[in-house]
């Protein structure tokens, strides 16, 4: 077989001799094995052209074309050389059709592998972006932190234990020296208020600091 396709490739660059084959005598010579080569050189000076335009004209180029002639002759020879060609139609359409049907199959096989690199590198896209995301956000709340220690000690402790650990006022009144769940509301009002006047000018602290508020 891989005689054979170094044998097309050759004879497709030779002068090509004007050696002329009915259907019958073709069938005839390939089946026997004899005059081979003439049957070859015959076979492409007569449908490489036809066979090549149509690859050309459906997004393939001109080693695409050579390369789905070579092996349509190669398909072609050997399901002669079986008897599974019967001549219900002329070699010139029979060839066509199987030109035909590998590039489909190869396209489609192209298609099957772009499609998985697509996938493959928008996968690689995401993880990228959601990674990206994740230290902007860890870096950002770490900045955060840092102003929310500017605000004092009480301060920050209502602010962390009600936003971050979502405790009830209750449960922060037991943690502060404050009177009542009253006195802590208008603390944290406050102390909130504070905090957004630091960071109004930081458009990442500020985005950071409403998805706490509203999460």
């Amino acid at each position: 077989m891989l005689r054979l396709q170094k044998e097309i490739v050759h004879l497709q660059m030779m002068v090509l001799r004007k050696e002329a084959f009915t259907d019958a005598e073709l069938i005839h010579s390939l089946m026997t094995n004899t005059g081979t080569e003439a049957a070859i050189r015959f076979l492409y000076r007569e449908h490489f052209e036809l066979l090549s335009r149509y690859i050309l004209n459906n997004s393939g180029n001109e080693q695409d074309a050579e390369d789905i002639f070579q092996e349509a002759i190669v398909a072609f020879i050997n399901l002669v050389q079986a008897g599974k060609f019967r001549g219900e139609s002329s070699i010139r359409t029979f060839l066509f059709s199987l030109n035909k049907n590998i590039w489909l199959n190869e396209l489609k096989r192209k298609g099957r592998a772009m499609i998985r690199e697509e996938k493959y590198e928008k996968q690689n896209e995401q993880q990228e972006v959601t990674a990206d995301i994740i230290m902007e956000v860890q870096q950002t709340k770490v900045e955060l932190m840092k102003v929310i220690e500017e605000l004092g000690e009480n301060c920050k402790k209502i602010l962390l234990l009600f936003y971050f650990e979502n405790r009830s006022m209750k449960e922060i009144v037991a943690h502060l020296p404050y009177e009542n769940e009253q006195v802590v509301r208008n603390k944290k009002s406050k102390c909130l208020k504070k905090l957004e006047q630091l960071i109004t000018n930081n458009t990442n602290l500020y985005r950071q600091l409403k998805n706490y508020l509203h999460g």
